[in-house]
This record gives C-alpha cells, sequence and structure tokens, in this order.
C-alpha cells in the first residue's frame, strides 16, 4: 500500500469521482457554459505552484517525494506563501478538473482531499521537519500558513 500512498494517486482517485460525479449529474447541475476558462486556470495555477516548488526544493538539494528525511529547510519561491505548494496544487488540478468535467458537486471533495492529504502526509512531513530542524521551523510555521 506504501508504493500507491502518494498525493498524485490520491489526487487521480479525486478527478476520477469528479469525472464520475460529471457523468450522474443531472445537466441542470453544471457551471454552465463558462467552465472551461476558470477550470483551466485552476488546473494551470495548479501545475506551475507545483513545478516553482520542485525547483526550489531541487534548487536546495532536499527531497521532493514525501514521507523522506529532509536534507533543507526551503523557506524561498512558494514556499514563502505556503507550507505545502505542492499540495495547494493538488487542490486546484482537482478544482479545476471539477470545473473542466462541469461537475459542481465534485468541489466537495477539495476539502476532503485536503484534510486527506493532511492526514496522510503533511502532520508527518511537519513533525519531522520540525524534529530536524527545531526553531528554524518554528519561526517559518509561525510566519508561513499551511495552505494560503
Amino acid at each position: 500500500m506504501t508504493r500507491i500512498d502518494l498525493p498524485p494517486v490520491w489526487t487521480a482517485l479525486g478527478l476520477v469521482a469528479a469525472w464520475v460525479l460529471s457523468r450522474v449529474e443531472p445537466g441542470w447541475l453544471g457551471f454552465g457554459a463558462w467552465h472551461a476558462a476558470p477550470g483551466w486556470g485552476a488546473v494551470a495555477v495548479g501545475v506551475g505552484l507545483m513545478i516553482w516548488a520542485v525547483v526550489a526544493m531541487l534548487g536546495a538539494r532536499t527531497k521532493v517525494m514525501p514521507r523522506r528525511d529532509a536534507a533543507a529547510l526551503v523557506t524561498h519561491g512558494p514556499f514563502r506563501f505556503s507550507r505545502n505548494p505542492i499540495y495547494l496544487g493538488d487542490l486546484l488540478l482537482l478544482a479545476g478538473g471539477a470545473a473542466l468535467f462541469d461537475a459542481p458537486s465534485a468541489l466537495l471533495l477539495v476539502p476532503v482531499l485536503a484534510a486527506i492529504l493532511q492526514r496522510r502526509f503533511i502532520l508527518g512531513e511537519e513533525a519531522m521537519l520540525r524534529a530536524r530542524f527545531g526553531a528554524a521551523f518554528e519561526q517559518w510555521a509561525n510566519r508561513v500558513r499551511r495552505w494560503i
């Protein structure tokens, strides 16, 4: 189970669920004709945020994969605004998918995914960073919110 217990897998499951909801929702419950532009916008911002965060992490020579010991506390780039910009990107991907699939009820999956990511990944990562970087992590965590 550990091999498939990764954030992209949870995000993909959310997107599949959003697509299924788009197939079972009655047509009158859709967003309307304007749903594609904000959907693509959310996807683009989510992917951009993820790429920016990965570049910042690789530049700091630390691990990108969850549950790995961090070699550095990354506080620059998107980490100035969010302690979890990659996970925030996952949420934007799901919200964008809900819009693209014209499935407003799928937006309810966004807080569900946020809770899954927080429980399965973020809390453990924060505990590891706190233990490894101590006061530096605390200062950063007090200054930067978990999501936005």
